[in-house]
């Protein structure tokens, strides 16, 4: 079950962060070690280290000095204006890139917020030998100075969303309004490594989000759901993309259908299959969904990660969770020439980080109906892999970079050039003011990437991981002497 640390505790937290956890018994085994037994078997020394009761009760020194100076925080809106009461939002995978830096934008804009995590992202990166970027602080830590600087308290569950008793309590003892899931496996390549890895992006996506509805189900039947998606989940046809519904004509008959699914990797097959569960649920039992199928994103910064070191959020740039932007900047940083895969006419949508929170802020202040599953794609510009590339050349060659281009073999399977013209008014329509990219943010991406590139490990630059020689055979990181 459940708890907060309270004094009663063997560790006392200070007031700044509660943390929930649901402990060992003879009966139930801990969250983290639930979601550690369905973790492919590499290192299964950080897995015993993820099991050990400290890491739950893990804490800091209390802060005693706090910015004189933050952003005054804005009252929420919807349609009907102000919302007088603070909705109670739990947004898991609270910890993650998405998650971390939505979290704190919507405490910022006086929702009370709960971070629901079970810290597996991070043992990814301990997996594969990689890191962040730039460097990140505990959640604990992370969740203590926002309150320090800020006075708002966001509340703590460190448990795995597959463990449905964990998160039936979580849901009971926080009561949200609506819940915002980023709680997932979200690479492509970490899903094609190997059968082990394939496995676990399937069941920790797909279960965990099926423990989702039926925990809105059965402890929160208004609570609004808004799910982070993907653009993957179209693949690319060859005709526009619509925002997740189609009207077609067949034999004399029209009918407005799901747009068709044409996933590229075991990742985003797990996405088609939770859309589909979720699409299932809303008119079966009359929940209210918002399925945000988003872009690639880029940036780090947001307004407030800037506000303290310790507030900072993951950049990652190596070839199985860095995405194609932050991965050039970083190469262009290091001098390693630009690493474009196949022809590079791969084009997908794109779309700031601060524009990631922003829209998640926009589906919650206006919510979806009662048994309504409505879809908003979310991105705000497309790119191609070799728009990308000239957009870094040019910007690098302003800070002195000399940066070359190479192509590399494409690792995927996937069309190399074809046409893509996906919608996105949704929410352009509910009020979202994009930051499209400029100069003025590449001369900012490059400028972080120069500023940590001592801490860039050159071997996790080039692909390494192939969708056709994915095996049977758990893959380990290998060891750089």
């Amino acid at each position: 079950m459940a708890h907060l640390l309270s004094s009663s505790c063997a560790v006392n937290l200070p007031p700044a962060i509660k943390t929930y956890f649901r402990p060992r018994n003879k009966h139930t085994t801990s969250c983290l070690s639930s979601f550690a037994s369905r973790t492919p078997p590499i290192f299964t020394s950080c897995r015993r280290t993820l099991q050990e009761p400290n890491f739950v009760y893990a804490t800091a020194t209390p802060i005693s000095k706090e910015l004189e100076h933050i952003p005054k925080s804005g009252s929420s809106t919807n349609s009907n204006g102000p919302i007088s009461k603070p909705k109670r939002v739990m947004v898991i995978g609270g910890d993650g890139f998405c998650g971390w830096a939505t979290s704190l934008h919507l405490s910022n804009k006086n929702y009370e917020v709960a971070v629901v995590d079970s810290l597996v992202r991070r043992l990814f990166d301990h997996q594969l030998g990689v890191d962040s970027l730039t460097p990140i602080s505990s959640i604990q830590n992370r969740i203590r100075r926002w309150k320090a600087l800020t006075g708002k308290t966001m509340q703590l569950y460190i448990g795995d969303i597959c463990d449905f008793e964990f998160l039936s309590e979580a849901f009971k003892s926080f009561e949200p309004d609506v819940v915002v899931h980023f709680g997932e496996q979200r690479s492509a390549p970490y899903s094609m490594i190997d059968r082990s890895r394939a496995v676990f992006t399937q069941h920790n996506n797909v279960i965990g989000t099926l423990n989702v509805l039926f925990a809105i189900k059965e402890f929160s039947e208004e609570c609004h759901l808004v799910k982070l998606g993907t653009m993957g989940e179209y693949g690319t046809p060859n005709i526009d993309i619509e925002e997740g519904y189609l009207t077609i004509t067949h034999n004399g008959r029209t009918d407005t259908l799901p747009y068709p699914k044409q996933a590229s990797s075991f990742y985003h097959l797990s996405k088609v299959h939770d859309s589909h569960n979720i699409a299932f649920t809303c008119k079966a039992w009359g929940i209210r969904a918002t399925d945000l199928n988003q872009g690639v994103v880029y940036g780090v910064r947001t307004d407030e990660t800037t506000l303290h070191e310790e507030l900072c959020n993951r950049f990652d740039y190596d070839g199985v969770f860095g995405t194609a932007l932050n991965r050039f900047c970083v190469q262009a940083a290091v001098g390693h020439p630009l690493t474009v895969y196949g022809k590079g006419g791969q084009t997908r949508g794109y779309l700031d980080i601060r524009d990631t929170v922003q829209c998640v802020e926009l589906a919650i202040a206006n919510p979806a109906k009662p048994g309504e599953f409505r879809v908003f794609n979310q991105f705000t510009e497309q790119f191609s892999v070799n728009d990308l590339a000239g957009l870094v050349t040019k910007a690098g060659k302003k800070l002195g970079l000399e940066v070359q281009t190479i192509s590399v073999p494409n690792p995927r399977v996937e069309a190399e050039e074809h046409y893509y013209n996906a919608k996105h008014t949704k929410l352009i329509e509910l009020g979202l003011k994009p930051h499209l990219l400029s100069d003025s943010l590449l001369d900012s991406l490059l400028n972080v990437a120069i500023q940590f590139k001592d801490r860039v490990d050159h071997s996790q630059i080039m692909p390494n991981i192939s969708w056709k020689k994915i095996g049977v055979k758990p893959r380990a990181a290998p060891v750089q002497l």
